[in-house]
């Protein structure tokens, strides 16, 4: 695959967020009422699309336990099934509540849910009290060690030299900008504010191309490689792509994520991959300088 910049992710890609993330919204949702989803369930969330914010997936998880107080809602597949249907997250999964329920039992649902809380729940336990003290301005709700210092280092030092010699390099996250640094420095990736988007920067998200083609054009690249670890970064490259006649986007999955083994490839490829690595130190061999 010849290109001339590498636009990366962060979760799934360069570190491991399986027990930081998405261990906060699990223990999030558990602390808030005293029930909660499996870790496993999280990847329906995500392949469900519109879920790149882990704060809404968390939100979305609420909706589906107070959901079980209500009914016989008890099966995760098909509400995110119905969910994607709706074309995907928090809007989608209030509106399969409603459609599940009648309702008053839809109502109760919405009153017991509280978005705020559930927010604030999950930055204690993913910052942890000191951070969450430097990045919210004020008190966490409980002592916590933080999740954030429980994220193995996905990229290797020779990996990104390697592609910094060869390629422009950019990132494109859904993390808020304070916690993109944070990741970013722990794996050495220092950009100037103008090669990167974080939740900050943008207010579409993922899959929506704006983020990757903007930088596209900042980088005056003509091929474009965008290596994310969920179906929307996929997406988000076969967005760029029909939007921006001038350039050429690739979307490379990665199995360091959520999706992985054989039924990861081929759910990457569905979704429009042009290539599925294992890992991203398996980028040099992919890519050569266009």
């Amino acid at each position: 695959m010849k290109v001339d910049a590498v636009v990366l992710d962060i979760d799934g890609v360069l570190v491991d967020v399986a027990d930081s993330y998405r261990r906060a919204i699990v223990e999030s949702v558990d602390r808030v009422y005293g029930d909660t989803i499996e870790k496993a369930a999280i990847q329906r969330f995500k392949d469900a699309g519109g879920f790149n914010n882990d704060w809404e997936l968390t939100y979305a998880a609420a909706l589906l336990v107070l959901a079980r107080r209500e009914s016989a809602v008890s099966d995760v597949a098909a509400f995110t099934d119905a969910v994607a249907e709706r074309g995907g997250g928090l809007d989608a999964a209030e509106a399969v509540v409603r459609d599940l329920l009648d309702e008053p039992a839809a109502e109760r649902v919405f009153d017991d849910w509280d978005p705020e809380r559930l927010r604030d729940v999950f930055q204690a336990l993913y910052l942890g009290s000191e951070l969450y003290r430097d990045l919210e301005g004020g008190e966490p709700p409980f002592d916590a060690p933080g999740y954030i210092n429980d994220e193995p280092l996905l990229l290797d030092e020779a990996t990104l030299s390697d592609l910094r010699e060869r390629f422009a390099v950019g990132v494109v996250t859904g993390r808020p900008a304070a916690e993109a640094d944070i990741a970013l420095e722990r794996v050495g990736l220092d950009l100037p504010d103008e090669h990167r988007f974080t939740m900050d920067d943008w207010e579409e998200g993922k899959p929506h191309p704006t983020a990757l083609v903007t930088l596209g054009e900042r980088f005056d690249a003509e091929r474009i490689a965008f290596v994310g670890d969920t179906l929307d970064d996929v997406e988000t490259a076969v967005n760029a792509d029909a939007a921006d006649d001038d350039r050429v986007y690739y979307g490379v999955g990665v199995l360091t994520g959520g999706l992985t083994g054989e039924a990861g490839r081929r759910a990457f490829a569905a979704a429009g991959a042009s290539a599925v690595v294992e890992s991203v130190t398996d980028l040099p061999d992919l890519l050569e300088s266009a």
